[in-house]
């Protein structure tokens, strides 16, 4: 691996995705050489193609999606918690940021969290408010609960707001997601009468993924960046979507 590879990793492990042209660009190199570049680092499995861009590689490992755009899910996960008010559940489904987000609630003991994480729960395990942990199949890649017995506590709990990460959205596929069942616990959070909330960073959109985010019931609300493309701030908008850029 040359000096030139390096460099790439680290871009797009900074800032999750990087375009060829822009690869070219910073590199000094045409985007032919950076395309056959990504070729060999995507068999080496240290990022993924995707729609002329070149994208952190997708992992369940919480703690490592932490550290990719750490800076960028840090700004969301303090403006996410913001909103928690005093004497509110909420619900914290999994994710990086939702993780960031669990960290800056952490001192709170005034707030009930529930989550499906127990990778969240343990960075609650010392501080804050009180914590319900769901029960559920456990799924070890992304140390989170799922399935039918998940399904089912989430019906019996309410909770004032629930923040949700997402794998993908496109303006036909509207929100997606890589994992089925975790998928069936996110669709089971939307049925409730709360206020949703998608908390995500740009890197996210523009990629699809094979299962299907709230197609029935569309989030209340996103928390993204803002280098998230202006077409898609106006798909979002148009679609009823509250839309918070940080």
């Amino acid at each position: 691996m040359n000096a030139r590879h390096q460099r790439i990793i680290q871009l797009v492990s900074e800032r999750g995705s990087v375009s060829v042209n822009e690869l070219a660009h910073t590199t000094g190199v045409s985007e032919v050489t950076v395309r056959q570049d990504l070729n060999l680092l995507e068999k080496g499995g240290f990022l993924r193609r995707v729609h002329g861009s070149a994208v952190a590689p997708e992992s369940d490992d919480v703690g490592a999606r932490m550290q990719t755009r750490f800076a960028v899910k840090k700004r969301l996960a303090e403006y996410a918690a913001s909103l928690v008010n005093s004497g509110e559940t909420v619900f914290i489904e999994g994710g990086s940021t939702n993780a960031l987000l669990a960290r800056e609630l952490s001192e709170r003991n005034d707030i009930t969290i529930i989550t499906v994480s127990h990778y969240i729960a343990g960075l609650l395990r010392e501080k804050g408010g009180d914590v319900i942990i769901l029960g559920g199949l456990f799924q070890k890649s992304s140390e989170s609960v799922v399935g039918p017995l998940t399904r089912l506590c989430i019906q019996h709990l309410n909770f004032h707001k629930a923040f949700i990460g997402i794998d993908g959205w496109d303006a036909v596929t509207g929100f997606t997601g890589r994992d089925m069942l975790r998928c069936d616990v996110v669709n089971a959070i939307m049925e409730k009468p709360t206020h949703t909330i998608a908390l995500t960073d740009s890197s996210k959109f523009g990629q699809i993924h094979p299962f299907a985010l709230a197609p029935l019931q569309p989030f209340k609300q996103l928390i993204t960046d803002a280098e998230l493309e202006a077409s898609y701030l106006k798909t979002l908008r148009e679609k009823g979507v509250e839309v918070s850029v940080v």
